[in-house]
Order: structure tokens, then C-alpha cells, then sequence
């Protein structure tokens, strides 16, 4: 027959230490990170997305490539971290319901939601050169024709700025198109 020790044995301490398994270890170290946590919960303080104003709606296209030229004529724009980032493949060709009607929906969804928790005042839209969802959907060749591919995307930046000016006349609207050597030109509405 084996000897079965007893539960009181097995977490009785003879040397006066706690080890695990001791109740009064457990207490201890739970009391422990009480002890610690405690002055964190009295600084941290409840999300507050109401009180924070973001300056703009930046929509891009999804494309990483392009994202430090982008960050970096942002931070031009005197826009540094003051901005609700959003990016669809193609940028205002998503606006058309490209490669779903998810992709607008999706668009307005944030716009409704920045609007509401950052108070913005405008969206600016920066397509770009050499856009693979422009190529899917308009033409494979159109990367050849840069003054062709440049028409083409100020098209649809133009059809994006009527529909938000459309749905938000209060917010201004910028339009900007990037080329693969990082230079961003603005796009008038037509």
C-alpha cells in the first residue's frame, strides 16, 4: 500500500518560508501586485474619443510604397499625428464601389465616425502613381501613359470630391496625387 501524504502536509512549511502551493505565499504575492497595480488605476483614466480633434480624414490607397512620402508631406501640412488614417486599394476609386460596394461603404462609415469622435473639417484623398487597382480596373497599360494615368486619377478624385461635397458641404475637401519620385501634386476640382 502507498503512502498517500495528506493535503495539510503538502503545503506545510517546517522552516518557517513560504513556498508555492502555501496559501499564505499566494496571499502574499497577490497582495504584492495589489500593491502595485493599485496607484496605476488611480492615474489611468477613461478613453475620452469625444475630447480628441483630429484635423483631418486622410484617406490613401493601400499601397506601401507610397506611405513615407505621404507621412512626410502630412507632417508638411502642419498635420503631424492630428489625423484618422484610412486606406482603400485605389484610394477614390474605392469611393466607386471598387472592388466592392463594401469599399465605399466602408469609406463612409469612417467619415460618418471621424466627423462624430474627432470633429474633423476636411478629408483629403492622395492617389498615386503606378496604382495596381487603377491598372485592374481601368487598364493594365495605364502606368505607361503618365499624362493619360494622371487624367484618369484626377477623374475619380473629382468624382470622390462631388459625392463628400454631396453628403458634407461643411467639410473641405483636398485632392492630391503622389508620383513614384515622392512628389505630391494637388488636383483642383473641377
Amino acid at each position: 500500500m502507498k503512502n498517500t501524504p495528506n493535503p495539510a502536509q503538502i503545503n506545510s512549511c517546517h522552516c518557517g518560508q513560504l513556498h508555492r502551493g502555501d496559501r499564505r505565499w499566494f496571499l502574499r504575492s497577490l497582495l504584492s501586485q495589489i500593491a502595485i497595480s493599485f496607484p496605476l488605476l488611480l492615474t489611468a483614466q477613461p478613453a475620452k474619443a469625444g475630447t480628441h480633434k483630429a484635423k483631418a480624414l486622410v484617406l490613401s490607397c493601400i499601397d506601401f510604397r507610397f506611405l513615407e512620402s505621404e507621412f512626410s508631406f502630412l507632417s508638411l501640412q502642419h498635420l503631424d499625428h492630428q489625423y484618422d488614417w484610412m486606406a482603400l486599394a485605389g484610394a477614390s476609386l474605392a469611393l466607386t464601389g471598387f472592388p466592392h460596394t463594401a469599399e465605399a461603404d466602408a469609406f463612409w462609415d469612417q467619415l460618418d465616425l471621424s466627423r462624430q469622435l474627432h470633429q474633423i473639417e476636411k478629408v483629403i484623398i492622395l492617389d498615386h502613381q503606378d496604382c495596381g487597382a487603377y491598372a485592374s480596373k481601368i487598364d493594365p497599360d495605364l502606368s505607361q501613359d503618365p499624362v493619360r494615368e494622371q487624367q484618369v486619377h484626377a477623374d475619380y478624385l473629382n468624382r470622390a470630391y462631388w459625392q463628400i461635397q454631396k453628403r458634407h458641404p461643411e467639410l473641405a475637401v483636398e485632392l492630391y496625387f503622389v508620383n513614384l519620385n515622392a512628389e505630391v501634386q494637388s488636383i483642383l476640382p473641377i
